[in-house]
């Protein structure tokens, strides 16, 4: 839990997270951000099609500070929008209401959602609202819950980890859902502590929405988790329209396509954007087997230079505030 914690306060770091745009994907997120900018990334998004891997894209953004800063972000999610048709991609959007404003104001958050739940309408594109820290939920809920009642293409996030995931599950039943484990920091008066508690509930959700729901995404690199599912969709002749396995961009990339060549509906989760740092840490600290997807793949010195750099400025930084 420690490692965990380490690599989540990282994440939360703004000085790191600003000084981490400076070096570009130079130091080791490369491999798991699909560029920096809009043409960089529909080059990885049509890869994935090549091999018959849907995607949902999420524009990388943290610390918005100013209404400027949001509205910029929503002007970036609009012309993804406007590239997958463009480009007929298999590709749908995923955001997060912090990036656009949450925490300035909620009404100005919601306009700029609407905007860009609208505007995938007309194309006929999923929004899918990513669910952020225990703080957000019930707010992103209620944004979800209100333009569904417009829009009928809007779904959101539930994450496993979080005591009240069922019930908010079955309020979200005519949604379309992903289900995760969660990758905050979370206290154990909201949230499950221990792996075996967070994937059995998860196993329990996803079974729930498989066989009640609109449509699962079954958001995992578990590989127990996705074999047990398996079994229970071909015993429950679950139908491929009714959902898809899912796993972020650059991680177990070899699972992700045997996965679709074996006929499985699945979808890769590709961010991009310059604002990649507290993303990549909280990879890192979501569960430890991926620090070592990530040392296998992408770490070399520079990498590793950088890790040790935000650990000393974490360090030095907890050293600082004690004096």
């Amino acid at each position: 839990m420690a490692l965990k914690d380490f690599f989540i306060a990282l994440s939360e770091n703004q000085f790191l997270n600003d000084n981490a745009k400076k070096y570009g994907l130079k130091l080791g997120a490369q491999t798991v951000v699909a560029g920096t900018n809009l043409d960089e990334v529909i080059i990885s998004i049509q890869k994935l099609n090549a091999q018959g891997i849907s995607c949902t894209v999420d524009h990388l953004g943290e610390f918005v500070q100013n209404e400027a800063e949001a509205i910029a972000a929503k002007e970036e999610i609009l012309r993804m929008i406007e590239a997958i048709h463009e480009h007929q991609l298999d590709a749908h959007i995923s955001l997060k209401p912090s990036q656009l404003g949450l925490d300035l104001n909620v009404d100005f958050c919601y306009q700029n959602i609407e905007e860009i739940v609208s505007y995938a309408q007309q194309y006929k594109l999923f929004v899918n609202f990513d669910m952020e820290n225990y703080e957000r939920l019930q707010v992103t809920l209620d944004f979800v819950l209100q333009l569904s009642k417009t829009y009928d293409n809007v779904g959101t996030v539930i994450q496993s980890y979080l005591h009240r995931a069922m019930d908010d599950l079955e309020t979200l039943k005519n949604t379309r859902v992903r289900i995760v484990k969660g990758a905050y920091k979370e206290p154990e008066t909201v949230a499950f502590q221990t792996k075996g508690e967070i994937d059995a509930n998860f196993i329990r959700l996803a079974e729930y929405h498989l066989l009640n729901g609109k449509f699962t995404s079954i958001a995992t690199h578990d590989h127990r988790i996705i074999a047990h599912l398996q079994t229970f969709i071909r015993e429950q002749a679950i139908a491929k329209e009714k959902y898809e396995f899912q796993m972020l961009y650059g991680f177990r990339t070899d699972l992700q396509k045997s996965l679709a060549d074996e006929g499985y509906p699945f979808c890769t989760y590709i961010p991009y954007g310059e604002d990649w740092y507290g993303y990549f840490m909280r990879r890192l600290a979501e569960r430890p087997q991926n620090i070592n997807l990530v040392a296998k793949q992408v770490f070399n010195k520079k990498t590793n230079t950088l890790i040790g750099i935000g650990a000393a400025a974490f360090l030095l930084g907890r050293l600082t505030k004690k004096k």
